[in-house]
């Protein structure tokens, strides 16, 4: 692939208004980096990442690497006086293809620029082929201390559908190296409702999760996205679309067999032993916290304000090797923006929501939601709180549009 021309000009680095600075600190503060590269294209993913093949030579590791850190120093310059990290996720794409040297680096240059809070959570996620004992005792001894390994599922045949290339038994020895080198937190992620998934391989594939002693399960139902091999292959009828009352069957499976185990839900799609195995993380997305998205296609929030990067690795290079910024757009939040998103991801967590943040029209219809049985609410006046239940759950999204009028 060629180069992508960068445009003779680019806008500066842009600040933000102090009305999002002025809350930064009270808010929980993480950094999350993105790595673009995946040694292949899964028939189901619409991320942002790319293969050696797609780049060419206009991109590398290392010249990401190099505009990483120009990035983050640009955070620091535009943040001021900015708190230091309390959580850092290094997400993709495949981070692990860094290898443990490559991850170091990556946490060495956050740790430098916005340096790291008393007890940050670090975690990166990991393809179970790209890892060994080697490189988990590498990437521990650098200071991350939660690993997210992509399982998907234990089918063979699920796996290719999802042209998911690991070897079904992989992920889980690939979990207890990570245990073995002194991992406490490690997280299995699952995909479930693949065409061709029956209820014997999602069983086999929540016993093998079971089996290999993780605090954490991320369970998310397939969606098939525009764009993607898989929608194509869906289109033309190759293979069937999701089924919602089988996803729904097998969403209520998960939450039985997991919660048996000891894992309890706190946001619909993910479950931990207990309150320290939650992911901080995405907790502070989910309760409305600042982060600094670094990377191609990364989007940050602070105080209001949402941008995201140019999507290109070598486009994204190249500005900041310029000293100009890597951001494509931004928004800033209106108070009805904000108003919902504040339903709608706080709705997803087993802490729930506070009635206050409702106005009459949404008091009503939470009353209304659990009367029929969507919402558990501590008390019907805007002192309470609304907490899905099982049922609310399975409808998160439709009750969410209700509340938020």
């Amino acid at each position: 692939m060629d180069v992508v021309p960068v445009p003779d000009t680019h806008r500066p680095p842009a600040g933000l208004p102090e009305t999002a600075l002025a809350g930064l600190g009270t808010r929980p503060f993480g950094v999350y980096v993105h790595v673009p590269f995946c040694a292949t294209r899964c028939g189901y993913c619409d991320f942002n990442t790319y293969t050696a093949g797609e780049l060419g030579s206009a991109a590398s590791p290392r010249s990401w690497l190099d505009a990483l850190r120009r990035e983050l120093e640009l955070g620091a310059e535009i943040l001021g006086n900015a708190p230091q990290a309390e959580t850092v996720f290094v997400g993709g794409g495949t981070p692990s293809m860094l290898g443990a040297d490559g991850l170091a680096e990556v946490l060495d240059g956050v740790r430098s620029v916005f340096g790291l809070a008393p007890g940050a959570e670090v975690t990166t996620e990991s393809n179970p082929e790209s890892t060994s004992p080697e490189f988990f005792a590498g990437i521990r001894d650098a200071g991350y201390t939660r690993v997210s390994l992509g399982m998907q599922s234990a089918a063979r045949h699920v796996l290719k559908v999802l042209d998911r290339v690991h070897t079904p038994g992989r992920p889980v020895d690939a979990a207890r190296e990570a245990r073995a080198a002194g991992f406490e937190h490690v997280n299995l992620d699952l995909i479930y409702g693949t065409p061709g998934e029956r209820v014997e391989d999602l069983r086999a594939s929540l016993d093998a999760v079971l089996s290999a002693g993780v605090d954490h399960v991320s369970a998310y139902a397939l969606i098939v996205e525009d764009g993607t091999a898989l929608a194509r292959r869906v289109r033309r009828g190759e293979l069937p679309a999701p089924d919602d009352d089988t996803l729904a069957s097998y969403y209520e499976m998960i939450d039985s067999v997991l919660a048996g185990a000891g894992l309890t839900w706190y946001e619909v799609s993910n479950w931990a032993t207990d309150e320290a195995a939650r992911c901080r993380h995405n907790l502070g997305y989910w309760q409305g916290g600042d982060w600094w998205g670094a990377g191609p296609g990364a989007h940050s929030h602070v105080g209001g304000v949402r941008w995201w990067n140019v999507k290109h690795p070598a486009k994204y290079s190249s500005l900041l090797a310029e000293g100009q910024s890597p951001e494509a757009d931004r928004e800033v939040l209106t108070e009805q923006d904000q108003h919902l998103e504040r339903i709608m991801l706080e709705l997803r967590i087993s802490d729930g929501m506070a009635l206050s943040a409702l106005d009459e029209s949404g008091i009503k219809e939470a009353r209304a939601a659990a009367e029929e049985g969507l919402l558990e609410v501590s008390d019907l006046d805007s002192r309470g709180r609304a907490v899905l239940t099982d049922r609310g759950r399975l409808l998160a999204d439709a009750v969410v549009r209700r509340l938020a009028g």
